[in-house]
């Protein structure tokens, strides 16, 4: 017998949270590779070795945060949301805040 799993979506604060954080993870990635394409001859040891496993793994979360929130969002009750709201609100600020700092220290 196939049984094939239901999936639910809706369109609410989370759903778009999760829209917005697969989208943060595709743009940090390209930009963090960029940046360390340019900065590869001047990082040494643990500085290089952190911004790899940042490039690799930040944009791993976001994915997977990213699908959570949007299949499994709408279980979310109002509180949790304003929650994931607030985190998503830091995560593109530091983001962001990376990004700058990369950019204008080059």
């Amino acid at each position: 017998m196939l049984s094939l799993a239901q999936v639910n979506f809706g369109l609410n604060l989370a759903g778009l949270i999760g829209i917005i954080y697969f989208l943060l993870a595709i743009v940090y990635f390209i930009l963090t590779l960029a940046w360390l394409a340019q900065r590869v001859t001047r990082l040494r040891g643990w500085a290089l070795g952190l911004y790899i496993i940042q490039a690799i793994f930040t944009p791993i979360v976001l994915l997977l945060c990213g699908g959570i929130l949007f299949y499994q969002g709408w279980r979310l009750d109002p509180l949790i949301q304003f929650e994931q709201f607030l985190l998503s609100l830091l995560i593109i600020y530091l983001t962001i805040k990376d990004i700058v700092i990369n950019a204008v220290y080059r």
